[in-house]
């Protein structure tokens, strides 16, 4: 893997892989901070709009990438990011800085980084904390660990995405981002899945979920994520800002990255399946406090 740049100089042109949920808003930052912008998704129907916004949106990974100081990858999972990176290929040079912020675990990281290494490309372990509403406020929380090199070349890219970023380790390849991600992660889903028991619960037992938040108010058992959760259950506005069929697919990665490390993870585990049964309910799309509906039969 390239480690050492020629003559580090910001970025002034990056391909956008995925414009999804967080791809979009992501691209259409990056365009807005004054970047030549070049998108590609599975489906072009959702990136074309991102042509309104000086977005170029092309149809294969491999003219998106074609001349890219900076690669982005932000898709579904590990397997989808390295089909993108393998059609993307043709258009790789030698050298380009690649950031990867998909959420793909850690085997996942193995068969990026060693794709990395194969195409001589300069690996960026770059995931970010946030969901929806900070990547279209181009506020998400980028962790990231590379080669100091590229941090100069990345500079303009995760500025334009995120209010902050912080290093974490010189070596993408160790994965030290991605591994504090999924620790950042099993907790969003520990108390997004309390959150939505607690309500479950107090529907069961014929409590109104609003004197629990009202008992909890401002002590130290509350808090702002289970205030935003538990508004989405009992408006019934479940929009996804992290859907439910992520959730599961993320909540999964953590156990397994648990079971690597010899730690067993079984709230982790148990959260998935909740995630499993909501989503085989109809709820995948919709937000992950759907694991709600999974303590209910029928």
């Amino acid at each position: 893997m390239t480690e050492n740049l020629p003559t580090p100089r910001p970025a002034r042109s990056v391909a956008v892989l995925g414009t999804g949920t967080m791809g979009f808003p992501m691209a259409r930052n990056l365009a807005g901070a004054g970047l030549e912008v070049r998108a590609w998704n599975r489906t072009r129907a959702k990136a074309q709009p991102l042509a309104d916004h000086g977005v170029r949106v092309t149809d294969t990974p491999a003219e998106a990438v074609d001349g890219a100081d900076v690669v982005l990858t932000i898709l579904y999972d590990g397997p989808a990011t390295l089909d993108a990176m393998r059609q993307a290929a043709p258009g790789l040079r030698p050298g380009t800085v690649w950031a990867q912020s998909t959420t793909a675990g850690l085997s996942g990281l193995d068969d990026l980084t060693a794709f990395a290494r194969e195409s001589g490309l300069v690996f960026v372990d770059a995931p970010v904390l946030g969901t929806k509403q900070p990547a279209e406020s181009g506020r998400l929380l980028v962790l990231a660990a590379g080669p100091e090199p590229a941090r100069t070349v990345l500079a303009p890219v995760f500025d334009g995405i995120g209010s902050r970023t912080v290093w974490v380790g010189d070596s993408g390849e160790q994965g030290a981002a991605s591994r504090l991600k999924l620790v950042a992660n099993s907790w969003v889903l520990a108390v997004t899945n309390g959150t939505a028991e607690a309500l479950a619960l107090a529907e069961g037992l014929g409590v109104d979920p609003r004197a629990f938040l009202d008992a909890v108010a401002g002590g130290p058992l509350d808090m702002g994520y289970l205030r935003t959760k538990a508004e989405m259950l009992l408006s019934g506005h479940l929009e996804a800002s992290f859907a439910t069929r992520t959730a599961e697919k993320d909540a999964r990665l953590i156990v397994e990255a648990g079971q690597r490390a010899g730690v067993r993870l079984d709230v982790a585990a148990a959260g998935a399946e909740r995630f499993r049964r909501a989503t085989e309910k109809g709820h995948g799309d919709q937000d992950m406090a759907a694991s709600y509906f999974a303590s209910f039969d029928g």
